[in-house]
């Protein structure tokens, strides 16, 4: 006797392995940069000690989460796009989607 099939999930907008990859990257790459900006500023302005760390650490907090934040939307859209694009009908969907908002 065979084992059943298992039913048909739902589709998944999940985005490929290298797209997580490469946004994984970019915001490792921004926080770095981030860092190296806020270790800049505190040498500019002359800071010692502690708050260099802190200024480094602040730099690479934000430029990692703006990074992200570019990264996620960046990832939402390729999702939208990649599902759009392998459902013929889904252009006939998104364009009366518009039209009812227009109106």
């Amino acid at each position: 006797m065979s084992a059943p099939s298992s039913p048909a999930g739902p589709d998944s907008a999940l985005p490929s392995v290298t797209a997580r990859v490469l946004a994984f990257l970019s915001v490792l790459v921004g926080g770095a940069a981030g860092g190296f900006i806020g270790y800049a500023f505190a040498t500019l302005g002359d800071f010692r000690g502690a708050a260099v760390g802190l200024l480094l650490l602040a730099g690479a907090l934000m430029g990692a989460g703006g990074v992200a934040v570019v990264a996620v939307l960046t990832l939402r859209a390729l999702g939208e796009w990649t599902s759009i694009r392998d459902d013929p009908e889904a252009v006939h969907r998104v364009a009366a989607a518009r039209a009812t908002r227009k109106s």
